[in-house]
């Protein structure tokens, strides 16, 4: 059950739109997430209500096309796995959004079972084995 929070620049029609679809796509094929489970915040920055700051850090130059995928879930994915789900949502990015895979900044957050609650007050994952 992944949280998926996307921030860009502008607010074209369709980019943010364009850009989830790219990143649950990419959880799907690499890491077996439900394709019905899908939670997400995206969120478009104009530069007066919302501003995105970067640099050229480690050498990878990111221009207004920047895009901060923010994947918070519950641990255990093996290191190869985050580097195909990284490699993925920066091709399909490109594919759908028309993104360059060098404005695609990802993060992941992992946690545990007990730090979900899904609704009602409860922590439906603590002794469950899903994703």
């Amino acid at each position: 059950m992944p949280l998926v929070r996307i921030d860009a620049h502008g607010t074209v029609a369709g980019r943010l739109d364009a850009l989830g679809r790219a990143v649950h796509d990419a959880l799907v094929e690499t890491l077996g997430i439900p394709s019905d489970d899908r939670f997400q915040v995206l969120t478009g920055h104009d530069g007066v209500r919302g501003a995105l700051r970067y640099d050229d850090y480690l050498g990878v130059h990111r221009d207004e096309g920047i895009v901060f995928v923010a994947i918070t879930l519950r641990s255990g994915r093996a290191t190869g796995q985050k580097q195909a789900l990284y490699r993925r949502i920066a091709e399909l990015a490109e594919a759908y959004a028309g993104t360059a895979p060098r404005n695609v900044f990802v993060t992941l957050t992992e946690n545990t079972s007990a730090d979900w609650s899904l609704g009602h007050g409860l922590a439906q994952y603590v002794g469950s084995g899903s994703c």
